[in-house]
C-alpha cells in the first residue's frame, strides 16, 4: 500500500509514536497524509468553492512536514 514516508524519518515529528504528522506515497502514485483532523473547525472557515465531502476530512499538517517533503514530491 505504501512505498515510503516522503521527507525522511524525522525523530523529532514524533511524541513517543504518536503525533507523527507525515506524508506517504501510495503504490498507486497517490499520497495519504498523516496530521491532525480539523475538519469541524475548517469547514464554516473555508473560503467559497468546493467543499468537503461525506468521506473526507480535512488535515493540519506543520508546513516543517511539507518542506521536507517537497525535494520529494514529483513536479507531475
Amino acid at each position: 500500500m505504501f512505498l515510503k514516508r516522503l521527507g525522511g524519518n524525522e525523530k523529532n515529528l514524533c511524541e513517543s509514536g504518536y503525533h507523527c504528522p507525515q506524508i506517504l506515497e501510495m503504490a498507486d502514485g497517490a499520497f495519504a497524509v498523516v496530521g491532525a483532523d480539523i475538519t469541524n473547525e475548517a469547514v464554516s472557515a473555508m473560503p467559497p468553492g468546493p467543499g468537503v465531502g461525506p468521506q473526507e476530512r480535512v488535515i493540519r499538517v506543520p508546513r516543517h512536514v511539507f518542506i521536507a517533503a517537497r525535494a520529494e514530491l514529483p513536479a507531475a
